[in-house]
């Protein structure tokens, strides 16, 4: 039977309506996670979903292991990024198993997606080497709901509930929204500590307003740079989690 994770992949390429949004924040947080932890630590990634970021990771990390549940995104992947070194496993995230223990989990933008992130936070928790929270631990991202366009949407009458999961959100598969209160009230229940919270990607305006401005590279990552202090108003949330 074909994978229903399988008819998410146009979600992922570059027809999709929200790919500058997905290139501009998926590149800058992995460049975050690079900039953090040095390259010889073991790191279990969870979901290939753009492959930007399994793309970085897997250059960089010599221990790198990505998960996935869809072999037409693993296939788009590998085909994509032909020389990657990435041990790549195909599994849904609840059934993972492994005897291995990682200095790193990293969990970008899949809590939206599941079925229960409590019991997702609370299973791969097991899958950390002892005390790695001194140079390791997890790492989560999520979209944030109140980030400044939606508040902005919002406040101009012309978005009705900044909570509300829209079009896109269903074609992608997302199941729920974040604000940085509702993400650090799960990490708590998972019995996780938050280490660090920081934003990703501060946009003032609609992607269609941005795309029409044609703005340099460097605007963007201005953007990015501003909105590590701000995860309030950002389009993501990025935690540090032991």
């Amino acid at each position: 039977m074909k994978n229903s994770l399988d008819d998410t992949l146009i979600a992922y390429q570059k027809e999709n309506a929200y790919y500058l949004d997905n290139d501009i924040s998926l590149n800058w947080y992995a460049k975050r996670i690079i900039e953090k932890y040095p390259s010889n630590i073991s790191v279990l990634d969870l979901g290939l979903g753009h492959g930007f970021t399994a793309k970085q990771f897997s250059a960089y990390f010599t221990d790198y292991t990505v998960l996935d549940g869809s072999e037409e995104i693993i296939k788009f992947f590998k085909e994509s990024n032909p020389d990657t070194k990435a041990n790549i496993v195909k599994t849904y995230f609840e059934n993972f198993k492994t005897d291995k223990r990682f200095d790193l989990i990293i969990m970008g933008f899949i809590l939206e997606h599941v079925d229960d992130p409590v019991f997702i936070m609370n299973h791969y928790q097991q899958f950390l080497k002892p005390n790695s929270g001194n140079e390791g631990g997890l790492v989560l991202s999520v979209p944030n709901c109140e980030s400044m366009n939606r508040r902005l949407g919002y406040y101009a009458g012309l978005l009705e509930d900044m909570s509300a999961l829209c079009e896109n959100d269903f074609l992608i598969g997302h199941k729920r929204t974040y604000t940085v209160n509702s993400m650090i009230e799960d990490v708590k229940k998972a019995g996780l500590q938050v280490k660090l919270v920081e934003g990703i990607f501060l946009k003032p305006v609609t992607t269609k307003q941005l795309l029409s401005l044609n703005f340099e590279r460097k605007i963007y990552d201005a953007m990015c740079t501003l909105g590590i202090q701000y995860p309030e108003l950002c389009t993501a949330i990025m935690l540090e989690c032991f």
